[in-house]
């Protein structure tokens, strides 16, 4: 009887230190997803700091891939410049699943909403909580403290060969660039810019009619 009962008290410990254990990876995981990302070292090329290691959605956000399926996502430095001010962000609630190229969040300027598509497929792992307290995060520091959410994706890899990545980021860019300054003057030639970047926060000064272009050319919303 006595070493039954020694063998159920240390099958009890192992129970407790295993869960134990467990709980504390899963708290410095969380800890970890939710961490301020490091600055990315930038590159400049075309007259464009591009962040090396991102891959880029047609729809204007960036991956990062942080190492055992994780990946971070955000909005990139052009659809920054063309949101200028954001008012809230909603973004799809943890643990959901998403598509490449399905609705990660929505952003709201005064009455105006704006979709985001996710570059990857997976389970929404963590949502940036920065956001939520200052909104501005996601245009003002768009590779960095403005990260959207961090993902779970399995096929990382395969939905990366749908992105744009190395050096055809800034030859892409420059396209994106001339495509919306060709749009701005034809639909609102009195906010043309003379080459380079368009005005910032072009999106909330142009015409409702001319936005819903803009949106659906460059977010795919």
């Amino acid at each position: 009887m006595s070493i039954l009962f020694v063998l159920l008290m240390f099958l009890l410990v192992m129970s407790i230190s295993y869960f134990r254990s467990r709980a504390e990876v899963v708290a410095v995981t969380q800890t970890e997803a939710l961490a301020r990302p490091q600055a990315p070292r930038m590159q400049c090329a075309e007259g464009f700091a591009i962040p090396e290691g991102y891959a880029f959605h047609p729809g204007h956000t960036w991956v990062l891939a942080e190492g055992g399926e994780n990946a971070r996502v955000g909005l990139d430095s052009f659809a920054a410049n063309l949101l200028g001010k954001v008012d809230h962000i909603d973004v799809t609630a943890a643990n959901r699943w998403i598509r490449q190229g399905q609705k990660l969040a929505t952003l709201t300027s005064g009455e105006r909403a704006l979709d985001l598509v996710s570059p990857v497929e997976g389970v929404v792992v963590a949502v940036n909580q920065d956001l939520a307290r200052d909104p501005d995060l996601l245009t003002r520091e768009p590779y960095q403290g403005g990260w959207i959410a961090l993902v779970k994706s399995p096929d990382l890899a395969i939905n990366k060969k749908n992105l744009v990545q190395g050096t055809m980021v800034a030859p892409w860019l420059q396209n994106s660039v001339t495509r919306l300054n060709g749009m701005v003057s034809q639909l609102a030639p009195t906010l043309a810019a003379d080459g380079g970047l368009p005005l910032p926060g072009l999106m909330h000064r142009v015409p409702d009619e001319v936005r819903e272009r803009l949106a659906k050319e460059f977010f795919l919303a």
